[in-house]
């Protein structure tokens, strides 16, 4: 078949990526959600433990199965004392020499996470339907086989592509911050992309393809409160020594509203771009009410008040702050009358794309600790701190061939948007490759709750994406 006269016909494609999916993705998949590999800062024992690698030799062990591909160089790259890699080169076929496009995800895992319904668990592959339960199938243990699949679905159909390399990561889930040195050890491998492809990220629902243009940073730290060195009886201490939890609540309200937790510091606000408005209200207007509807929230409760606007905003372009995790206080069952030492509250701040992480951790800093309630020590240690990211303008190929992609595999065109999490990955690649265009999307939509209990990949959607993808990267050969 003559490449240059070649096209990518949708009935095929659909029809090789379902039997791939069916045949040995969804199987790989299922072998791979049983692999508790959590995060280097969920296991700090991560190499001696050995999930982590069982999880990428897994990945390995897949891609290298694949014939289609026997001109690929597939490998494993371990950097001393880091969390390995896996780094796949594909040539191109028909395309300029040196362009290349980069497909990345990651393979890492977050921790267990109490909740999960009854037959469910985190390292236990349930297919419910057409979702696939158990950690890390959706966030993002399918990028790697998707990715490799497009990759595959353009050649079998003869079309042009660019030189692709398929960039897997093992510490996404801890800030990548094992990346740095790959990137800058494999840089001459993997070039200077014209093009990134991002699996990792969200989707408003699941009827389209959806492309991220700004994610949140995030900034993690503990507050500790000390009043005591030892516990004593309430009723001997109560009344002269402030209690620590009352403490923390005083300082963190300098930080947030407690009626309407608005995060109050303008140096962590941001002006949301007009474009980023526009497309705001574009998502508001596709998705209404759904804006809430994709939480799992309890009978009773709902979110806070605001028109889908405002939703959408909230969770894009405004910061918000979660008081994740608690030392000093014992289970309420053993808890005695006793006025605890001190409280600790692990805090996680989600920034404005624009903010600076490093700043917002002084200003965090300076609004806890400055001026301390009368009879309590007060510290705040940041520990992560990720700055986020906002994307370059769509070129006008890529903004065509998303949404005709879309419509063709999905019956409906593609939708730009904001996200409210972080992918460190993609402020080291905006920075180090100004001149690419990306494609950020993934198949996190409503209710796949990654992180949480009940995580789900919506296979649906993983196919659909992965059919959207190849078209991108004809498209992009073509440009």
């Amino acid at each position: 078949m003559d490449a240059t006269s070649a096209h990518l016909d949708p009935d095929s494609t659909r029809a090789f990526v379902d039997d791939e999916f069916e045949r040995t993705i969804v199987p790989a998949l299922i072998e791979y959600v049983a692999i508790p590999a959590k995060s280097p800062h969920f296991d700090h024992d991560w190499a001696a433990h050995g999930e982590i690698e069982r999880a990428i030799e897994l990945a390995h062990a897949w891609c290298q199965a694949q014939q289609d591909l026997d001109d690929a160089a597939i490998e494993v790259v371990r950097l001393e004392g880091r969390t390995p890699v896996l780094l796949i080169e594909i040539p191109g076929r028909g395309a300029p020499a040196g362009d290349t496009v980069l497909l990345y995800g990651h393979l890492d895992k977050q921790p267990e996470m109490v909740g999960w319904r009854e037959g469910l668990g985190p390292w236990k592959p349930v297919i419910d339907g057409d979702r696939l339960y158990g950690r890390g199938g959706a966030d993002d243990g399918y990028a790697v086989f998707a990715s490799l699949t497009a990759v595959r679905a353009v050649r079998r159909a003869g079309c042009d592509h660019a030189r692709c390399v398929v960039l897997i990561e093992t510490c996404e889930e801890s800030g990548s911050f094992d990346l740095p040195p790959y990137l800058a050890a494999l840089d001459e491998r993997i070039g200077t992309p014209s093009l990134v492809v991002c699996l990792d990220s969200g989707a408003g629902d699941y009827e389209r393809l959806w492309s991220t243009t700004s994610l949140r940073g995030i900034l993690t730290g503990v507050l500790r409160v000390d009043v005591l060195d030892e516990g004593v009886h309430s009723g001997d201490a109560g009344g002269i020594v402030p209690d620590s939890f009352r403490v923390a609540r005083q300082v963190l309200s300098r930080l947030e509203d407690p009626d309407t937790g608005e995060v109050l510091p303008a140096e962590l606000q941001a002006d949301v771009p007009s474009e980023r408005l526009d497309q705001a209200r574009a998502v508001a207007r596709a998705l209404g009410a759904d804006m809430s509807g994709r939480f799992p929230l309890p009978e009773g409760a709902g979110p806070r008040a605001g028109e889908p606007l405002d939703h959408v905003l909230a969770r894009t372009w405004r910061p918000a702050l979660a008081i994740v995790g608690a030392g000093g206080l014992p289970a309420v069952a053993d808890a005695g009358n006793v006025l605890r030492p001190a409280t600790e509250l692990k805090l996680s701040l989600r920034l404005p794309p624009t903010v600076d992480a490093g700043q917002a951790a002084e200003v965090v800093r300076r609004t806890l600790e400055s001026d301390p309630p009368p009879g309590a020590r007060v510290r705040f240690t940041p520990e992560q701190a990720a700055s986020g990211w906002e994307a370059p303008p769509v070129a006008p190929w890529l903004e065509t061939s998303m949404r005709e992609a879309s419509t063709t595999y999905f019956g409906e065109p593609s939708a730009l948007t904001g996200e409210g999490w972080s992918i460190p990955f993609m402020g080291m690649l905006g920075e180090r490759y100004p001149e690419a265009q990306f494609l950020i999307t993934g198949v996190l939509g409503p209710g796949s709750n990654a992180h949480g209990p009940n995580e789900f990949l919506h296979l649906p959607m993983a196919r659909g994406l992965t059919c959207c993808v190849a078209q991108v990267l004809v498209d992009h050969g073509r440009r």
